[in-house]
Parts: C-alpha cells; structure tokens; sequence
C-alpha cells in the first residue's frame, strides 16, 4: 500500500526532478564519505592521541565529524529558510504553508536522507557501539518523515524544524570528544555540557513545544495533506519529541553530576 502510494506520488513528477532527488541524495552519501576521511587525516595532524585509540574509537571519531559536519548544514540551511528567507512568510505567498516548497529545501532534504543513510549503515555495522535500539528508531523514522515531504512535496515546513534541532549535535559530539581525550574535568567540558544543556531545551524541547502549537493553528492545512503523510505527522513528532525528553533527562542528570563533582573537588 505504501510503495504504491510513492510510486504514484513518483509517477507525478517529471524525471529531471527525480533526477535532481537522487543527486541530492548520493552527494549526502559522498559528503559524509570525504568528512569521515577529512576527520581522519586531520585528527592524525591535530590530536596525538588519536593514533592510540583502538579500531572501533577510530570509527566512531570519524563517524562523529561527518554527523557534524551535516549538523551544521542542515540547521543553517532550515535557519535560512525557516525565518531568513519568505519561503513561508505569509505576506509573500498565498500558497497553503504546508504546500511551499523551493529547490534549496529539496535540496537539504536529499543530503539529509543521504546522512542518515549512511550513519544508519554504521550504525547497523557496527551496533551496538555507535547507539542502540533507539537511534535506529530515531533515523528510521527520520528518514521516512524526510523521504515524504521530498518526493510528496508536503509539510516541508515541518520536516525544516525538525531538522534545526541538529543543532544541538555539535555539542553532543564535542562532549564524546573531550571524553575520549580524556578532558572529562577539564573547563570546556563543563562550558560544553552547560550549552548542550541550554541548546537541547530551546532546539529539542521548546522548539517541539512551538511545533506542535504551529500544526494546531494551521491544522485545516494539515488535514489536506494525503492519508499518510497526515498520520505520519501526528504519530513521528511526538515520537522523536519523547525521545528528546528521554535524552533531556540524561543530559540533565549528566550535567548535575559533574557540576556537583566540580563543587566538591574545590
């Protein structure tokens, strides 16, 4: 049901296009490919201790920098289109919200789906060390939300939010760093947990908080779009949304725990 449902979705779009789509797609593959070995050699040249960490240390550090590298990508480009550009402004379009779509969102999107392809594919090589059952879970259906709004064309605006909540990824990747080269007491650690902290509330809390508030105000919109991509949105939001309250409560729990270290140790 659902493959005929995107191949008729498909069929409607003109090859060029879905040219364009897999274009998008495979340069997320290569973006991430290039970043694993540019992480590689870099971190060989800038950190001593790289060369003694074992194989799987390695992969995960290399892993780490294209997983930043798409963080940085994917939330400045939903910045831009979100509040810089007037994609979705309503003073500019008179196109339903949920229908706006622009060839540098499709673009975000394929190299989204690329990222996420490949990190899946660590992950599933080598799991569980990469994350468990639940960040299979999470890029999964990160993966389905994206893979809808490109080819359907629909509520791209919510797949963007979604999107610049990667923003918070840099920091979780600087916090696995400093661990491994063993600055786990060191200043920026606690600097990092702290923004982290702050960083996940606004982009993975609050940010679904204005999410959820946004669909309720435009839900006559929502309910145009086709049956399932309109169940999709009221079932993976508040999935991902529990799973960002599920890692806000570690990360607070985390960050007491060396804040009360650092108090005792003075």
């Amino acid at each position: 049901m659902v493959s005929l449902l995107l191949s008729s979705m498909a069929d409607n779009v003109s090859p060029s296009k879905q040219f364009y789509w897999l274009v998008s797609v495979f340069s997320g593959i290569i973006m991430c490919t290039i970043v694993y070995k540019l992480t590689g050699i870099i971190s060989v040249l800038c950190f001593k201790g790289y060369r003694k960490l074992s194989n799987e240390k390695k992969l995960e550090w290399n892993n780490r920098g294209f997983s930043t590298f798409h963080a940085f990508i994917a939330s400045t480009a939903s910045l831009y289109l979100l509040l810089l550009s007037d994609l979705f402004s309503e003073d500019y379009h008179d196109e339903l919200i949920i229908n706006r779509t622009s060839s540098l969102s499709e673009t975000v999107l394929g190299i989204s789906i690329g990222y996420f392809l490949s990190d899946l594919a660590m992950i599933l090589w080598l799991y569980p060390a990469l994350g468990g059952l639940e960040y299979v879970l999470h890029h999964g259906l990160s993966m389905f939300s994206i893979f809808l709004a490109l080819v359907s064309g629909k509520a791209q605006i919510y797949i963007l939010m979604v999107l610049f909540t990667e923003i918070t990824t840099p920091f979780v990747n600087l916090r696995w760093y400093l661990d491994v080269a063993g600055l786990k007491s060191s200043n920026i650690y606690i600097c990092n947990g702290v923004a982290l902290f702050l960083g996940w509330l606004v982009a993975r809390i609050l940010l679904f908080i204005y999410f959820f508030v946004h669909m309720a105000i435009y839900f006559d919109q929502v309910k145009e779009i086709f049956p399932l991509g309109f169940y999709s949105l009221l079932v993976v939001p508040p999935m991902l949304a529990i799973m960002n309250v599920f890692w806000f409560w570690k990360i607070a729990k985390g960050l007491i725990r060396t804040l009360s270290k650092t108090r005792h140790s003075r």
